[in-house]
């Protein structure tokens, strides 16, 4: 396999890998406010309604209505928000594996760059598309809070990215 290739494939593990933790975190923080639902319930649970869905359903929807023509039925809002989660998630660790496969490097340190480049992307693009708020619009403690998820999201992505890159040629 090509290194990049390889960089890449070795990333999506690593981004799936980093999207667990990331749901971890906002887990135990879920079950500290009181939330009292088990894990997998937690983590398939979505809104019944499009108006009250997440961003990640609702980009979801967008996608779906915009290239098949037809209206995506809100009982399929927890498949569509889990969907677009993991697999934006797993691409962003795709995206990493190759950016660290460039550089030639296997440092988890490179995850406190990445997490952020995340974080910032993710804002810029669903406020673009009318799903977030403009970032300026969010309090101080919701954009730290989701900055940090990023942040554990991004070291966790580059400490697997690592652990698969063992004993392998990175550049």
């Amino acid at each position: 396999m090509r290194p990049l290739a390889g960089g890449a494939a070795r990333g999506l593990v690593a981004g799936a890998a980093g999207t667990v933790v990331f749901d971890a975190l906002w887990y135990r923080r879920y079950r500290a406010g009181g939330g009292e639902s088990g894990p997998l319930r937690w983590e398939f649970s979505a809104a019944t309604k499009w108006d009250s869905a997440g961003a990640p359903a609702r980009l979801a929807r967008m996608i779906y209505e915009a290239m098949l023509r037809r209206p995506l039925p809100a009982t399929r809002i927890p498949l569509a928000n889990n969907l677009m989660h993991w697999g934006y998630g797993t691409a962003q660790g795709g995206a990493y594996g190759l950016a660290a496969t460039a550089v030639g490097t296997t440092s988890p340190l490179l995850g406190l760059v990445h997490g952020p480049a995340v974080f910032l992307t993710s804002y810029a693009v669903l406020g673009a598309l009318g799903l977030y708020e403009p970032i300026w619009r969010y309090d101080s403690r919701t954009l730290w809070r989701d900055l940090g998820a990023h942040l554990v999201y991004g070291v966790a992505t580059a400490a697997a990215f690592r652990a698969l890159a063992r004993g392998r040629r990175v550049t």
